[in-house]
């Protein structure tokens, strides 16, 4: 069975055939995450990538999923605005307790040695030296009450405080021309950003979760913390960064997740 032998606009209900590759597609994945993010990110747009696609066949099916993001992220990176800034909120509509959520259980938290912990920075960034959590409390600290939003499709309400990511990328030098920063994670999570989501005002090197140092189940001893992107986007316990040109992937985007993320 396939999708589409040919695609005409023109002649096509573009609602329902979205519709219809949904159903078919989402039959074919086995993770509900997986499925919930093709409902919410596949269009017409996306689904014109997809002419000749089997959907009896695994393969064909995941290549399908890639040529979607790959679409998805092109069109959501040009529609960013680097000024634009996602809705904050007062204390008293902090979600509590505010949910843990990573690709393992609670109990399986990553404890990292405040003592010996150093951020290691490469790339191109003219000051390739690693950062105590000192130094980086040293810098000028921001806090912002903001939603952490999941591709399994609940929310919650959370206050940050930290270095504001822009600041701290032109303090260190770096290119801010670059296209990506990646980050590596203490828990082996490793995702990337596109540098004009780094530079957003509201993208924070979190430190602080509700006044308090980060709690390890929240990412210590750093979290990036950005409210334009889905909670996957956002890495916890962060033991490097690098500013690259080369695409650099991620955990979940290397598994056909949406590398762009915007929520």
């Amino acid at each position: 069975m396939r999708i589409f032998k040919a695609l005409t606009m023109t002649s096509l209900d573009g609602d329902a055939v979205v519709r219809e590759a949904r159903s078919l597609i989402a039959k074919k994945l086995d993770q509900p995450a997986r499925r919930a993010f093709l409902q919410r990110s596949l269009t017409l747009g996306g689904l014109s990538l997809l002419t000749g696609c089997s959907i009896s066949d695994e393969s064909h099916v995941e290549a399908a999923l890639m040529k979607i993001s790959r679409f998805n992220d092109k069109v959501q990176g040009l529609i960013f605005s680097p000024t634009q800034l996602a809705p904050t909120y007062t204390e008293a509509e902090i979600t509590r307790p505010f949910p843990f959520n990573a690709f393992y259980g609670e109990d399986e938290v990553r404890e990292v040695d405040e003592a010996t912990y150093k951020l290691e920075v490469t790339g191109m960034v003219a000051d390739k030296r690693s950062w105590t959590l000192a130094e980086l409390r040293a810098m000028p600290q921001h806090d912002q009450i903001t939603r952490h939003i999941c591709v399994e499709g609940w929310s919650a309400i959370g206050k940050w405080g930290g270095v504001r990511f822009a600041d701290f990328l032109r303090h260190i030098g770096a290119d801010t021309t670059a296209k990506y920063v990646g980050f590596k994670c203490a828990d082996d999570y490793y995702t990337s950003i596109d540098m004009p989501t780094a530079l957003h005002p509201q993208t924070l090197l979190t430190l602080t979760y509700d006044d308090q140092p980060l709690p390890p189940k929240y990412g210590f001893p750093m979290k990036l913390r950005m409210p334009t992107k889905l909670g996957y986007k956002n890495p916890k316990h962060i033991k490097a960064m690098f500013v690259t040109n080369t695409y650099p992937g991620g955990y979940w985007e290397d598994q056909g997740y949406n590398w762009f993320g915007g929520s």
